[in-house]
C-alpha cells in the first residue's frame, strides 16, 4: 500500500508542477526596443545596456514610466517589429517633457537616459 501512495503522490506532484509551468505568464520581452533605442542613440549604448527594460518599465513591467508612455504613444501597435516605426516612436517621445520640466530629447542630449 506504501509503495503505490508514493507512486500517486510522485505522479500527482509531476502533474501539479506541469500545470503550474504551463499556467505561468508568459514573458513578453520586447527586445526590439532597446535595440532601436541603441541604434538611436549610439552614446548611451552602455548605460542602455544596464537598464534594459527599466527605461520604459519599473520593476512591475506591466506598468510604464513616463518615457515607456511617451514611446507607446508613437507605436502604432503593440509589440512593433519594424525598426523604423520604433525609430519614429522613440523620436517622437523626444519632444515629450518629463516631471523634472526638461524634454526626454533633452535629458538624452546631455548624455542622460530619460527619467
Amino acid at each position: 500500500m506504501r509503495k503505490i501512495s508514493k507512486q500517486l503522490f510522485a505522479v500527482a506532484g509531476t502533474f501539479a508542477l506541469l500545470s503550474a509551468m504551463m499556467m505561468a505568464p508568459e514573458a513578453q520581452a520586447r527586445p526590439q526596443y532597446l535595440k532601436g533605442f541603441i541604434e538611436k542613440y549610439p552614446d548611451l549604448e552602455d548605460a542602455a545596456k544596464m537598464k534594459k527594460c527599466g527605461l520604459c518599465h519599473p520593476k512591475d513591467k506591466k506598468m510604464r514610466l513616463d518615457y515607456g508612455k511617451a514611446v507607446g504613444k508613437g507605436l502604432q501597435k503593440k509589440n512593433e517589429k519594424n525598426a523604423e516605426k520604433i525609430a519614429d516612436a522613440l523620436g517622437g517621445a523626444e519632444k515629450v517633457k518629463s516631471e523634472s520640466g526638461k524634454t526626454f530629447g533633452e535629458m538624452i542630449e546631455a548624455g542622460k537616459l530619460p527619467e
